[in-house]
């Protein structure tokens, strides 16, 4: 992933949300039209009472300050690659276990590494949910609790090609009910049954738009649909 996602409110969010099991009245998701690494985003994350929307930290290695806690700029971690999920000394091998969630999303940015060129791949009739990991921390001086969380991303989608062909994040399919439940279950310590989601696998059809930078989004040509999977 290039490394910038949108959240915007609109019916498809709510209802990713509702399928997932969140009721947005009680709950309610962090908005943003321009997500970057070491942004506080909206995270979909079950505990031991409820299925529940907590903000965490866009990068899940965290170190600690005096005052509180800050993301380690020493390992690029907004993303955990498929590869390193089942590496035990890697950062996402006990949250891929312990502690997955969904990251809601609009859209995201990708671009064609060695040029300028980029897209803003919008879901055309539903929102995303990207499987994400997170992790909490508590600092021992303060008592701060914060979470952190990182988007899993797997081999490049041949229908990326010319768009991002370095890798493609995990979507997850929302209206499979048993597996967004496995998913999101902090009891699921057996990952072997989620051997087919490090496979890439467009859930949802997208819209690419053609844009100059990824901060800007102004479109440079006409749109186009990629079509799921």
């Amino acid at each position: 992933m290039c490394g910038r996602y949108n959240v915007i409110d609109d019916p498809a969010v709510h209802e990713l949300c509702r399928q997932v099991g969140i009721d947005t009245s009680n709950w309610q998701v962090r908005f943003n039209d321009d997500i970057v690494p070491t942004s506080v985003i909206s995270i979909i994350r079950e505990d031991e009472q409820q299925r529940r929307i907590d903000d965490a930290i866009w990068w899940l290695l965290l170190e600690c300050t005096d005052t509180g806690w800050k993301p380690n700029s020493r390992y690029a971690t907004f993303n955990t690659r498929y590869d390193k999920l089942n590496r035990p000394r890697s950062v996402g091998y006990t949250p891929f276990r312990q502690s997955r969630c969904i990251i809601p999303a609009s859209g995201f940015v990708e671009g064609l590494e060695g040029t300028k060129s980029y897209y803003l791949l919008e879901a055309a009739n539903e929102a995303i949910a990207f499987g994400g990991l997170y992790r909490t921390w508590v600092h021992d001086a303060t008592g701060e609790m914060v979470h952190s969380a990182s988007i899993i991303t797997l081999p490049p989608h041949p229908k990326f090609k010319g768009i991002h062909e370095k890798a493609f994040p995990m979507m997850l399919d929302a209206s499979n009910q048993e597996m967004i439940d496995q998913w999101l279950s902090p009891h699921m310590r057996d990952v072997s049954g989620f051997e087919d989601l490090l496979e890439p696998n467009l859930v949802t059809p997208l819209r690419a738009t053609p844009i100059d930078r990824p901060s800007k989004k102004n479109p440079t040509g006409e749109a186009f649909a990629i079509a799921a999977d």
